[in-house]
């Protein structure tokens, strides 16, 4: 699968869990989860990309595993509560359009 929409992403993932997963963790544990995963995020851009750096005898690290596992367990969130990520974030894009599509454009710091 080279491409993969919001609403496949959503379907594969209730599938996987379904067939190769027992049931979903509830609510509670896959926020859990999301935050350990986006720690582990965190700690890979702060030593590549910021000012910390790796332990020795630490390697670099990818951070696209952990992005991915990010959107799994936030798919996972979104298929517990009936939320489809493809409105939502058409939505966020709506109310960020109509918020902040010109309260960039003059700030400095970003020129």
């Amino acid at each position: 699968m080279t491409q993969l929409t919001l609403d496949d992403a959503q379907k594969l993932v209730d599938n996987w869990i379904k067939t190769k997963g027992v049931r979903y963790f509830n609510e509670l544990t896959n926020m859990t989860l999301l935050v350990e995963e986006v720690g582990e995020l965190a700690r890979i851009m702060a030593r590549r990309y910021g000012e910390q750096s790796f332990k020795e005898g630490e390697t670099d690290h990818d951070p696209a595993p952990e992005m991915a596992d990010i959107l799994f367990v936030l798919i996972c969130l979104a298929n517990q509560t009936g939320i489809n990520l493809t409105q939502a974030l058409l939505q966020s894009i709506e109310k960020k359009t109509k918020r902040d599509s010109e309260r960039h454009q003059g700030n400095t710091k970003l020129l």
